[in-house]
């Protein structure tokens, strides 16, 4: 078995990610991500034993990644989550090409499924968590604070496949009126706490 001493994991999966956007999933083999890496496919297998096992490494990378720019300060924390969306939300986004990919070729593979499924709801958990860390209770009786972890992440991605789809999708203004419905959840609790 061919050792990995021309490219380490973590460059390969960023071939991988490149090779699953450029192919598509139906041409996404090992052998093209050696191809794209410019590696033996000895070395591909050397770090991924399987195409599932990349694919699985590929959907935890990425929300790996999502949320480390979300770890930060309290203070400015709807402000940073939506720049964070904002800048990966167009129509040529790299980055939700590659997580709509994996979710289409997730119907098809369990496991796949299995892991996005478990990376959505630790996305909802943690949005539930520093929302919690924002706002003693939530704005709206009877819309729990983990519901509106749920909410915010589907209103994101949500966005995302929107501006995928549509070249002249609003990204500007969409993000501006998002941010202004939080501020005003915000002064709904203000309001009520006085």
């Amino acid at each position: 078995m061919a050792k990995p001493n021309v490219i380490s994991k973590r460059d390969l999966l960023k071939c991988a990610k490149d090779c699953l956007v450029d192919r598509g999933i139906d041409k996404f083999t090992l052998r093209a991500v050696a191809d794209t890496a410019g590696v033996t496919q000895g070395t591909v297998y050397y770090h991924f034993r399987t195409k599932e096992q990349l694919l699985l490494d590929i959907v935890q990378d990425i929300c790996d990644t999502s949320w480390e720019e979300l770890s930060r300060s309290n203070e400015t924390l709807i402000k940073q989550a939506i720049e964070s969306a904002k800048s990966r939300c167009s129509y040529d986004s790299f980055f939700h090409k590659l997580f709509f990919t994996l979710v289409a070729s997730s119907f098809n593979h369990e496991k796949i499924r299995g892991q996005l499924g478990e990376i959505m709801m630790s996305e909802n958990k943690a949005l539930s968590e520093r929302l919690a860390s924002l706002w003693a209770e939530s704005p709206i009786e009877g819309i729990s604070l983990g519901t509106w972890g749920i909410l915010i992440n589907s209103m994101v991605d949500g966005l995302a496949l929107q501006a995928l789809l549509q070249k002249d999708f609003p990204v500007e203004e969409t993000f501006e009126k998002l941010e202004q419905l939080f501020k005003e959840l915000g002064n709904l609790l203000n309001k009520e706490a006085k």
